[in-house]
């Protein structure tokens, strides 16, 4: 059984830190300020205000913000200021052993995927796909915190992940499996294949969402995936959105789904609405959750946090 992070409540410090590529000062106090007045404390990581090119420090700077806050025992949740490119670099500077045995609430999607999945895998610990600082503001839908506190703050278990009422999970392939769920960002989880921190989806429910890829890519992700048999080896598929994905000639993203991930005859729903859309559910990498295909629902069958 992976280990639960302490719940988050009212009142507890949550660490900023920026791990992939620099974010505007004033949208990241913006977002501090909202986070103090929903009644949290925030401290900041020493680099998270750093611009540095694409990524904001250099991959030790950014690795040692993280560690620090794991470190400090007053920081209850970790939330990183923004996904965008390079967070993947910090991993081998991060101490597994040391995170399994302080185990926090972290929280990110998009370029974050590969962190969280990473800290599942080897420190063993739940981690969110979830919202991010850029998504602490008052355009945030209610659902979106809604489904982050659910997750991060309370004990209920069972509990089912919902679309909003007028989005609805479709079935491709009927089914029912359990088992941990991992998964997220398309581009973030490929670019990891053949390094040490490449996704294992042995026994697992996978799932996946993309923003701001034309079909093309997106056809190379999932041929990339397959052949290095990532859908073989997982239980289930949960398909999310492509956000701003162009069609490439007449392909459509629900024609890629069609023609290379149904043949599989693996329990499949699509529609999921996760990371880069509107709204945003919460996803606990690592915990156990059962896939039923053939009643379209998503239930997390254990508590995510202790």
């Amino acid at each position: 059984m992976a280990i639960r992070p302490p719940l988050l409540q009212r009142g507890d410090t949550i660490g900023l830190v920026t791990l992939g590529s620099p974010l505007d000062a004033i949208i990241i106090n913006t977002g501090a300020q909202f986070l103090r007045s929903m009644g949290f404390n925030v401290v900041f990581g020493r680099h998270v205000f750093s611009s540095g090119g694409i990524v904001a420090a250099s991959a030790q700077q950014r690795a040692d913000d993280l560690m620090n806050m794991f470190l400090d025992p007053s920081v209850k949740m970790i939330l990183a200021t923004r996904g965008g490119t390079g967070v993947q670099t910090i991993l081998p500077y991060l101490n597994f052993e040391v995170i399994r045995q302080s185990p926090k609430i972290i929280s990110g999607y998009s370029d974050l995927t590969v962190l969280i999945n990473s800290l599942y895998q080897f420190s063993n610990l739940i981690t969110f796909h979830s919202l991010m600082l850029i998504d602490f503001r008052l355009e945030t839908p209610a659902y979106n915190f809604n489904q982050f506190f659910e997750a991060t703050s309370t004990l209920n278990s069972p509990r089912i992940i919902q679309n909003p009422p007028d989005v609805a999970l479709r079935s491709l392939v009927p089914g029912n499996v359990t088992g941990p769920i991992v998964g997220g960002n398309m581009t973030s989880l490929v670019n990891a294949l053949g390094t040490p921190y490449e996704i294992n989806t042995q026994g697992k429910i996978l799932f996946l969402e993309e923003t701001h890829s034309p079909t093309t890519m997106i056809f190379r992700y999932l041929t990339q995936l397959l052949m290095s048999g990532k859908f073989q080896d997982c239980l289930g598929i949960i398909i999310g959105e492509c956000t701003n994905c162009p069609v490439s000639y007449g392909t459509t993203y629900d024609d890629l789904i069609n023609n290379l991930l149904v043949p599989l005859r693996k329990p499949l729903i699509i529609n999921l609405t996760t990371g880069h859309g509107f709204y945003k559910a919460a996803i606990p990498i690592g915990a156990n959750v059962n896939l039923n295909s053939t009643d379209n629902t998503l239930t997390v069958i254990e508590p995510t946090v202790s």
